[in-house]
């Protein structure tokens, strides 16, 4: 399905403890949980804009999905602007299925909103293959675990606003920056791992 060069699977295992982080790889750690912790925050705003039907959707919406684009130029570093796209592609499709669901959701389309989640299923699944095949550090098996976490989380955050329900709206707010962290934590120690040369 990918074309990825076979250098990627010509690895020596190498372990890193906190400890021996150097500076370039707590850099990368920073970088990178940015990156999702802006993930989960725009996609908490753009579902706040959609639900109450506010000005602001549109741009909120843009800002959100320029995510992908800052994640690619962030791995593009280490795996080339080809592969770095692709990944892109499939983290945009992510978020433009997200706002389907909660249309939908909000619509009352319930046959749609299934679909909808299917297929945003499919795409975590295609997501947790592609990072598997690009980073032989990378299980297949964790971010599938870790990105339909994430689903379920990102679900309730939606249910919970279309009901009203602000006080557990606001509360789920803390799991969900909390395993977006760790999200950007397996992918700090797989990149540190594939290019030990890089944070040395």
């Amino acid at each position: 399905m990918y074309d990825f060069p076979s250098y990627y699977y010509q690895i020596q295992r190498q372990v890193y403890p906190s400890s021996c982080w150097t500076t370039s790889m707590v850099e990368l750690n920073r970088n990178l949980r940015a990156l999702w912790e802006q993930h989960v925050y725009w996609t908490r705003l753009t579902v706040n804009s959609i639900v109450g039907r506010l000005p602001d959707e549109k741009e909120t919406t843009a800002r959100l999905l320029r995510n992908p684009t800052d994640f690619a130029a962030a791995l593009a570093h280490y795996y080339g602007s080809d592969i770095a796209n692709q990944f892109a592609q499939l983290f945009t499709g992510h978020l433009t299925i997200a706002v389907e669901v909660v249309k939908a959701l909000q619509a009352g389309n319930t046959k749609l909103a299934a679909d909808a989640q299917k297929r945003w299923y499919a795409n975590a699944d295609a997501i947790a293959d592609f990072l598997s095949r690009i980073n032989p550090y990378w299980s297949k098996v964790e971010w599938t675990n870790m990105l339909y976490e994430h689903l379920r989380l990102l679900t309730q955050e939606v249910a919970t606003r279309l009901a009203g329900n602000y006080s557990e709206n606001i509360a789920l707010s803390d799991p969900i920056g909390t395993q977006a962290l760790e999200m950007a934590d397996v992918m700090t120690k797989g990149i540190v791992q594939q290019f030990p040369a890089a944070f040395q």
